[in-house]
């Protein structure tokens, strides 16, 4: 079951579609930063396979300018 959480940077002007976007893809929870920068993702997945087809899945979210791994779990190690 990895979890992992991004920073999400949004294209400039984009912030509220990508926010959108991204909160409809299953195994996300997204919640913008204060002053609405930057999105905060977490994502619980029930392997890694799941895993590794919804990172595909944000990479290809538009909008997204980045997308920064902050931190990973998995209580498969």
């Amino acid at each position: 079951m990895p979890v992992m959480s991004y920073l999400a940077y949004p294209v400039h002007g984009h912030v509220e579609r990508l926010e959108q976007d991204l909160a409809r893809l299953p195994g996300v929870e997204c919640t913008p930063s204060e002053k609405r920068e930057v999105l905060i993702l977490v994502t619980d997945t029930p392997d890694e396979p799941a895993e590794l087809a919804l990172q595909e899945r944000l990479r290809a979210v538009e909008g997204l300018e980045a997308l920064v791994l902050v931190s990973a779990f998995s209580d498969d190690a």
